[in-house]
């Protein structure tokens, strides 16, 4: 009689990303108040003594899982590199990209509201490390965009919440309300960037003001 053989060992490193995996996907679905650690372990497979061998604390895996979504280095140094060639168009593109794009991990912003309305410890550090420093660097860029004579004269920080909270925005309502896309990625991200950046109001041709101004 032939056995059926054991599924390989798992190794401590493959474990501990299992089971931020399957806390990751109970968090964003439950929050951080609505998980025990029990329906962890049920959910990783493992027993409820092993998720404390490498997490002492739910507190202590969800700080994991936190520096785990946050990756952003790569993108910052891309960002700085666009803002160094004076690149609007890039800057702001690359930024609505990161946010809108094709395999975005739909957790990360269930987590980030979840730890905001339950007032969790984590949350400013999940603000901090996923917006913040986009808004800061944003800002930052707008103020030297400002002072070399390319941008009008806007407060900074506020231009930065309004494109940040445009792409915000329309990830709530693809991923929390199910809303579907009636344009590509590429091209949402395109007409974004071109709306902030262009504005609504049309230019005047020099031809149409000077029959405004006889009008007048």
């Amino acid at each position: 009689m032939l056995r059926t053989p054991r599924p390989p060992r798992q190794s401590g490193q493959e474990r501990q990303a299992s089971l931020i995996q399957a806390a990751t996907r109970l968090f964003a679905k439950k929050g951080f108040n609505g998980t025990t650690t029990k329906e962890i372990a049920k959910a990783a497979g493992i027993s409820e003594a092993l998720v404390f061998k490498h997490f002492p604390t739910k507190r202590a895996l969800y700080a994991a899982i936190l520096a785990e979504k946050v990756t952003i280095n790569e993108l910052l140094g891309a960002i700085e590199a666009s803002a160094q060639k004076q690149d609007d168009r890039r800057v702001f593109t690359l930024i609505a990209g990161y946010r809108i794009r094709p395999g975005a991990d739909p957790t990360l912003l269930r987590l980030l509201l979840f730890s905001a309305l339950e007032g969790h410890e984590l949350s400013d550090m999940f603000f901090g490390k996923h917006h913040k420093v986009f808004y800061d660097y944003l800002a930052a860029y707008i103020q030297a965009r400002i002072e070399d004579g390319a941008f009008r004269q806007v407060d900074p920080l506020l231009a930065a919440r309004a494109f940040i909270g445009m792409v915000v925005h329309h990830r709530l309502l693809h991923e929390i309300f199910g809303v579907r896309m009636d344009r590509s990625y590429d091209e949402t991200v395109s007409t974004y960037v071109d709306i902030f950046l262009q504005g609504l109001v049309a230019t005047a041709a020099p031809g149409r003001a000077r029959k405004s101004r006889a009008r007048a």
